[in-house]
């Protein structure tokens, strides 16, 4: 099982510069924002698995396939009901449904599913290295940039010591895969204890090792890696803005919102 979503495929959007990449990231989140019909969220779509195609990016996707699905069920699911605006199709006491929930649920849905294959996305052409240069460029200082990054190594770091705890009970004879969901669940239980106190104990080895390499004094710290700006950068930069600019104008000219009927 994958615990690191990163794939080195070399291709032009692996070799773009990691705060064009940022930027990109952004500009996306910008758009999907201001968006809440559908049909303008679809564009978008499209653009994202152009993306995951070019980056032959889709073993990642695959593997988050449920989250995709349960995320954009139960939202549309949600809203569908929750969202009372419109001429109904269906009332029954407390439940309203009308062609407006729909949308506007179908429209959360999809909006969630792209932030989520952005994310996807972006981790998968960029390296930790390169988004804590991209960071560090854009101004972010540097200790805020260190804890982002930090972030992206230990989640990987303490999935793979669960998983490791997982897999010497199940040679101890620990048995996870029999009974029913629930009972399966609470028999994850006693592995939170290890994977917890190995945590701690990785978190008090970093900041030891931090410390003793001067973290916090003194200057900036230097870097072993450079990137350069490319001319493909500088149109990949243009194309994110103009995106976003686009976007902002279909919700200013108010296409972009649910009609009430």
């Amino acid at each position: 099982m994958p615990i690191y979503l990163y794939l080195d495929r070399r291709t032009f959007i692996h070799r773009l510069h990691p705060t064009v990449k940022i930027l990109a990231v952004v500009a996306i989140f910008w758009s999907v924002y201001w968006v809440d019909n559908p049909l303008w969220l679809l564009p978008l779509g499209v653009l994202l698995m152009a993306g995951a195609q070019l980056t032959r990016a889709w073993p990642n996707f695959y593997s988050l396939r449920w989250l995709f699905v349960l995320l954009v069920f139960a939202t549309t699911l949600t809203w569908t009901i929750f969202y009372r605006q419109g001429k109904p199709l269906l009332h029954l006491g407390p439940l309203f449904v009308s062609r407006a929930s729909l949308e506007y649920g179908l429209g959360r849905g999809i909006k969630l599913a792209e932030l989520l294959a952005t994310s996807v996305l972006f981790l998968s052409t960029t390296k930790v290295e390169e988004f804590a240069f991209g960071l560090g460029e854009l101004g972010v200082p540097y200790r805020v940039g260190f804890a982002i990054t930090l972030a992206f190594r230990l989640v990987p770091l303490f999935i793979d010591s669960a998983l490791t705890v997982v897999q010497a009970q199940s040679l101890r004879g620990y048995d996870f895969d029999s009974g029913s969901l629930i009972t399966r669940v609470r028999r994850y239980v006693p592995v939170t204890v290890p994977v917890f106190m190995g945590a701690l104990r990785k978190a008090n080895n970093m900041a030891m090792a931090l410390e003793a390499r001067g973290f916090g004094y003194g200057t900036r710290p230097t870097s072993h890696v450079h990137y350069e700006i490319r001319p493909l950068d500088i149109l990949t930069l243009i194309g994110v803005i103009l995106l976003g600019a686009a976007y902002f104008l279909i919700y200013y000219t108010g296409h972009g919102a649910i009609a009430p009927g």
